[in-house]
């Protein structure tokens, strides 16, 4: 509640200036939709309390990440109270595969993919089998019931160019990644549209 009184302090204040600031309320690690619920009716009050106080109206937007294979499986449910959703990939990977990146990287990952138990380490490239499977049911689900829902991915996968092209193709708008990976990601973008004809993507890269 803190944290949402100080976005809309500041974009109140941003409003009064003449601005057009446009908050995304993200709540993370949600796993069943009543969570959500619950969740965005208490900040919702707290926006209110203080776009009344300063007498300011603004637009903002409330969307949840997708990293518990439960709430991708249940998508449907849940943009019924997120505008967006953001999949955490790197959660959704290691609560998909019960697997602690720490310890699967640090101790045992090498070994599975010399060994050939794994293609990739699916910390550094999506899994399309299984986490993908999750992605693509919670895309479909979600926007069969809110058509205009925004759907993107932060992590580390953001960068990788074998990831991003599976995200063009799961038709999400936008991949989130660490900065010094943001050229690569871009490349890898524009390699898909190109891939794919989707002329009209390039125009945001």
């Amino acid at each position: 509640e803190m944290q949402v009184k100080a976005i809309f302090e500041a974009a109140c204040e941003l409003k009064q200036e003449g601005k057009n600031p446009k908050p995304e309320i993200m709540i993370p690690l949600v796993g069943h939709v009543n969570e959500l619920k619950v969740v965005r009716e208490q900040l919702e009050k707290v926006a209110r309390e203080v776009m009344e106080k300063r007498g300011v109206e603004v637009a903002y937007k409330f969307g949840t990440m997708i990293e518990v294979p439960r709430a991708a499986l249940t998508a449907d449910e849940i943009a019924e109270y997120a505008e967006f959703f953001s999949f955490g990939t790197n959660d959704l990977t290691q609560m998909t595969y019960a697997y602690s990146r720490d310890d699967a990287e640090g101790k045992f990952m090498f070994k599975y993919i010399e060994e050939g138990i794994l293609e990739a380490d699916p910390f550094q490239t999506l899994d399309r089998k299984g986490v993908g499977k999750l992605m693509r049911l919670a895309v479909e689900a979600g926007r069969k019931k809110r058509p205009n829902l925004e759907v993107g991915i932060c992590g580390e996968h953001g960068g990788d160019p074998s990831s991003i092209e599976f995200c063009h193709e799961l038709g999400l708008n936008y991949v989130s990644c660490s900065p010094f990976r943001v050229p690569v990601a871009r490349l890898a973008a524009a390699h898909a549209a190109l891939k794919s004809g989707d002329a009209e993507k390039m125009r945001y890269l």
